[in-house]
């Protein structure tokens, strides 16, 4: 049998197995942000005026509306290459939202600040922390998330694994961005994309080894 023979044959019968792989999926998730939150919060815990900022600091509830445009696309891509039938084209479109929402607070926080505050803003107070915390933070959810492709039927491995490096990623990012003290888009646009892309290396990386069928 040909390796598209295969393929389709394992695609037509996705049905009995995508909703096992599905469910697989999002509790890997969950569990991964759960470990992830843990160990965050139980050893430097959250901003004190978390609330505060909730409904009085755009800057603030941007780093999640940033972190979780990483998060949720990745999720959607995640899910759809633990399926044999992938075709790298589809949804990749997806990608492109998180750059999109980072360049539109970016360019607010350069209009907003005078030019001698963008390299303060940049560096901020907590770079070398976050880029220590974040890639390590994403180690949980990522073994839970490649766990969970394990269990599907991936045939593009580089891809799924990059793509659960950046799921895993934008989960860390989330996490951490209750505790970050650096709100500026300019700091997230440096640091926080230092991070991100180290993890989806990362997972493309280990995508080949770990995700063979």
């Amino acid at each position: 049998m040909r390796t598209e023979d295969l393929i389709k044959a394992i695609a037509a019968d996705a049905k009995s197995i995508e909703p096992p792989v599905a469910r697989t999926l999002a509790a890997a998730v969950g569990v991964g942000t759960l470990i992830a939150a843990l160990a965050l919060y139980g050893t430097f815990g959250i901003r004190d005026n978390f609330m505060e900022l909730i409904v009085s600091s755009p800057r603030f509830i941007f780093k999640f509306i940033l972190t979780l445009s990483v998060a949720i696309p990745a999720f959607v891509l995640v899910r759809d290459l633990a399926r044999p039938d992938f075709k790298p084209g589809r949804h990749l479109w997806w990608l492109a939202l998180a750059p999109v929402v980072l360049a539109v607070g970016v360019t607010c926080e350069l209009i907003s600040l005078p030019a001698d505050a963008w390299e303060a803003n940049m560096v901020g107070h907590n770079a070398v922390f976050c880029l220590i915390v974040i890639p390590l933070l994403s180690l949980a959810p990522l073994a839970a998330v490649l766990y969970a492709l394990h269990r599907g039927a991936p045939t593009h491995p580089v891809i799924a694994g990059a793509m659960g490096g950046l799921l895993s990623a934008g989960i860390a990012a989330t996490v951490y961005a209750a505790h970050c003290p650096d709100d500026s888009p300019l700091f997230l646009a440096a640091w926080y994309t230092i991070g991100i892309v180290v993890i989806t290396g990362l997972g493309a990386l280990l995508g080949p080894r770990v995700l063979r069928w």
